[in-house]
């Protein structure tokens, strides 16, 4: 399951995102309106995770997702604020401080009650990824990844033909600031590379000399040398 936390103390994000991964979520963060509407719509989220006193966002993030189950955290616990999150399209209203036991038992609530019609299955080529029981197949064979290699890959497939620059990877994969530990992205394509396009004629994980990597069915970038 896939889940969207906005957090605007970026160093609170981090750690929700490592808490709820430690409970086996998949977790992208944003510390930003914009970001976190741009990322909703690019991805199918099975939940949100809203932190903010501001319910401008919630009803803007409603208002375009009706289906997306949205948990609203904020220090604004009187029961006025929380009704009115509620009437605002809050599934859950969680008050500050809280026991982070007490967010997960209700994140999983709400992810069972999520749609049965979330998207759970990319497909490019021959190359097929599921979220649901986290299997990546190619013609077929199934292929075991790391976790950070199956995060690696499904961002990859969620960019389909785009090229993504080893900064975005590094911030949404790994989580960490642009321009630090790059290196680490390139090793990481290099496994990556060697478990989906290893015995296949069509490579499907390409180079952009200069920008980054760009995955595709289609050949439409020159490769560097491994």
């Amino acid at each position: 399951m896939r889940i969207l936390v906005f957090e605007g103390d970026k160093s609170l994000g981090r750690f929700l995102q490592r808490s709820l991964e430690a409970e086996q979520f998949d977790v992208d963060t944003a510390s930003e309106v914009d970001e976190a509407q741009q990322m909703a719509q690019n991805t199918a989220y099975n939940l949100a995770v809203i932190d903010t006193d501001d319910l401008d966002l919630l009803q803007r993030m409603r208002a375009c997702h009706a289906s997306l189950p949205l948990m609203v955290l904020s220090a604004r616990g009187e029961v006025d604020e929380r009704v009115k999150g509620l009437d605002l399209g809050a599934d859950d209203y969680l008050p500050k401080p809280f026991a982070f036991s007490e967010l997960a038992a209700r994140a999983r609530r709400l992810l069972r009650r999520a749609p049965a019609s979330v998207p759970t299955d990319i497909r490019i080529g021959d190359l097929e990824l599921s979220r649901l029981d986290r299997s990546v197949k190619r013609a077929g064979k199934r292929i075991d990844l790391s976790p950070k290699e199956f995060a690696l890959l499904e961002y990859l497939m969620r960019h389909n033909g785009d090229t993504v620059r080893r900064e975005a990877i590094l911030e949404n994969v790994w989580n960490l600031s642009s321009g630090t530990m790059t290196n680490v992205v390139d090793v990481y394509v290099s496994y990556l590379r060697k478990k989906i396009d290893g015995g296949f004629e069509a490579k499907l994980i390409n180079t952009v000399r200069g920008e980054g990597y760009c995955l595709s069915d289609r050949t439409i970038v020159q490769e560097e040398a491994a």
